[in-house]
Parts: C-alpha cells; sequence; structure tokens
C-alpha cells in the first residue's frame, strides 16, 4: 500500500472524491505498471492521461523519431522535438505532467526477439500502434505470457478498440491473421482526421485505469467501433473462438511471428 502526501491527495483529489475509486482506487492507480507499445496518434493520449492518473510506471516502446507530420495528432510531441527520438519525447512530457510516474523507455522495434520480455514487466499492455503485423505480434505475446491488453486502431475518420483478459476473445479470434501487405492503407497513406487518436487514445486510456480500479465493465468480448463523420458508436459482441490458432482448445502457434510489413510502417507511426 502507498501511503499518499498531501500533495498527491490534492493532486488526485478528483479521483478520490469518486466513491467507486476513493483512495483505495487511487493506490491502486499508482502502484500499476503499464507498457504503450507506440508513442504515436494514439500511445501519446494514453500516455498523458495514465501520466495524469498517476500510474506508478509506465513503458514506452517505440523506434521512430518525431517528424513534421506526426504533430498533427501526436500530441505528447511538440514541433522543438522534431529530429527526436518519440520515447525520450514522450518520457520528458510525462514527467512534466507528474514527476511521481516511472518512465521506462525502449528505444526499439518490438519484435519476436524481444516482446516477450519487455511485457513481462507489465501488468496491463496499450496497443497503440498502426500496422498489423506488430498488432499481432502483441496479441500473440499477450496470450502466451497471460498479460490483459488494450486494442486500438485507427484509420481516416474510424477508429476500434476492445479490451482482452486472459479466457475473453482475443484479436485472433476475430481476425485470424493479417492482410497481406499494402491490401489494407496505413494512416500515412490514406490518411487521419488528428482529433480521431484524441478520442480513441482516451478511451483506451479509460480502460486501462477501469482495468486496475475494478470500475465498470470492460469492453471484453466486444469490439466499440465510431466513425467521426456521423458520430455514431457502434458495439458489436464477439466469442472467444475455440478454434483460436493462439488462444483456442489447440492453439497452432508456439512462438511469435513477426509478419512481413511495408517499408512505409517502419518509419510513420
Amino acid at each position: 500500500m502507498i501511503d499518499l502526501t498531501e500533495e498527491q491527495i490534492h493532486r488526485y483529489s478528483r479521483h478520490i472524491l469518486l466513491k467507486d475509486v476513493g483512495v483505495e482506487g487511487q493506490e491502486k492507480i499508482m502502484n500499476a505498471r503499464v507498457l504503450v507499445v507506440g508513442a504515436g496518434g494514439l500511445g501519446a493520449p494514453v500516455s498523458l492521461y495514465l501520466a495524469a492518473a498517476g500510474i506508478g510506471r509506465i513503458g514506452i516502446v517505440d523506434a521512430d523519431v518525431v517528424d513534421l507530420s506526426n504533430l498533427q495528432r501526436q500530441v505528447i510531441h511538440f514541433t522543438k522535438d522534431i529530429g527526436v527520438a518519440k520515447v525520450k519525447s514522450a518520457k520528458e512530457k510525462i514527467q512534466a505532467i507528474n514527476p511521481d510516474v516511472k518512465v521506462d523507455t525502449y528505444y526499439e522495434f518490438l519484435d519476436s526477439s524481444n516482446a516477450l520480455d519487455i511485457i513481462k514487466e507489465y501488468d496491463f499492455i496499450v496497443d497503440g500502434t498502426d500496422n498489423f503485423p506488430v498488432k499481432f505480434l502483441i496479441n500473440d505475446a499477450c496470450v502466451m505470457a497471460g498479460k490483459p491488453f488494450s486494442h486500438g486502431g485507427i484509420l481516416r475518420f474510424n477508429g476500434q478498440t476492445f479490451t482482452h483478459l486472459p479466457g475473453t476473445a482475443c484479436y485472433r479470434c476475430m481476425f485470424q491473421g493479417p492482410p497481406p501487405a499494402g491490401v489494407v492503407p496505413t494512416c500515412s497513406q490514406a490518411g487521419v482526421l488528428g482529433a480521431i487518436a484524441g478520442m480513441l487514445g482516451t478511451i483506451q486510456a479509460a480502460e486501462t485505469l477501469k482495468y486496475f480500479t475494478g470500475v465498470g465493465e470492460l469492453l471484453t468480448n466486444r469490439l466499440l467501433t465510431f466513425d467521426a463523420k456521423t458520430m455514431q458508436f457502434l458495439t458489436v459482441n464477439v466469442k472467444h473462438r475455440d478454434s483460436c490458432e493462439i488462444c483456442g482448445s489447440n492453439p497452432s502457434i508456439d512462438h511469435l511471428i513477426d509478419y512481413e510489413q511495408p517499408a512505409c510502417e517502419l518509419k510513420k507511426h
């Protein structure tokens, strides 16, 4: 347990006032360890809100540097950060918001060689990436390690998200494998309304905080999608698939896979 200081009680007073959170819930948040994969459009709002909430330890994985085109949606990075490693830029902003938060940075790509070693240090994983190969890698690594995670994806004016806990539907239960390279465009190819990243990222942050505090119902076995053009939200019920290649009764996948991804995605998050 954590004995909150007077400063912390004041900082987190709006959480503490919530009867569903209170001091006990805030202590759970402050003891939490969260890994955010991707310091881009989704990772930016997720990291900012988790830091503001007082998550005790935040890990950030990203191998990219800040580019001018990122600033339209990746609100954790400023113009002065162009050319700086995204993990370094993100850490600076997180600590400026809340010096209580411990920040671990991984200036590298998440792949089959390091994924399990990195995620084992954390209680909850947030997928803030924008390409299918890494999304499936995160899914498979979390299922293998028994880690809960939040999936998020955005493109053009649309977003989708769900939360996985061990035993609930995973990404492969819904989508068995990544589409062939080049079939589905990325944000860098098709564009994205900048505010969409904030809309979805804050939902992922809320799911993360709900997980640690036990408040409400998580987006498990449900896929939430929205279209910002019409501002319509849709929740689709999904089921854990017993024949799933990774989380089913007889999984056919027993190791992490590095799927091919277009070269442009290696530098654009």
